[in-house]
């Protein structure tokens, strides 16, 4: 399942792959898809990207009149970008963003499994703390400061998969952590972060 990393690596992908790239045209969304239709059209745009956590937000820009439209991706448990040829379709691609060059590629939302979703507008989902990898310092500060919380009297294994504070990490990255850090995984919360506090960041 893509976590934290795995999106902040698919943003990286979008933007080296797309940074000189026109896009052309309507957004293409797939009949099987229960995610929204994107009302967005253009002669030319281009298309960024920027992770938070567990989420991805695509910014599709047009490159003379007309406002910027912003999607907020979750890849749930196979989702992925990957810019090809239109002959070469994948077969889960739910999403694609059609170039303006001839032969036109597309850049594809691949989700096989269909548990990944979109949806309209820049806002990050409510309630999820700060990210991990981009806002290091807000993400720690976020956690030592809150560990009255009663989401803290959990085991340290539960409490890491809280999005609240631990925004990015899921089931792999958990137990990665626990592992090479020898934290016994059912050790409360509070007790293995609390050392964090005496700590130079």
């Amino acid at each position: 399942m893509p976590e934290g990393p795995e999106l902040h690596l698919a943003g990286r992908y979008i933007n080296e792959a797309c940074g000189g790239v026109v896009f052309s045209g309507g957004v293409e969304r797939s009949a099987v898809s229960k995610s929204p239709e994107v009302p967005f059209s253009s002669e030319a745009y281009r298309i960024s990207a920027a992770s938070r956590g567990k989420e991805l937000r695509l910014t599709l820009a047009p490159l003379g009149p007309g406002e910027p439209q912003d999607l907020v991706f979750r890849f749930g448990m196979s989702g992925s970008f990957r810019l090809c040829p239109v002959t070469q379709l994948p077969r889960h691609a739910h999403l694609r963003f059609l170039t303006r060059e001839s032969p036109p590629r597309a850049l594809c939302f691949v989700d096989a499994r269909r548990f990944g979703s979109w949806r309209l507008g820049d806002a990050w989902q409510p309630g999820r703390g700060p990210c991990v990898l981009s806002e290091y310092q807000a993400f720690r500060e976020n956690v030592l400061k809150n560990l009255e919380d009663k989401a803290f009297d959990k085991p340290i294994c539960e409490a890491l998969l809280n999005q609240k504070f631990f925004n990015g990490i899921g089931n792999y990255l958990r137990a990665e952590i626990l592992y090479r850090l020898k934290i016994p995984p059912f050790e409360k919360a509070r007790a293995v972060l609390e050392a964090l506090k005496d700590q130079e960041q």
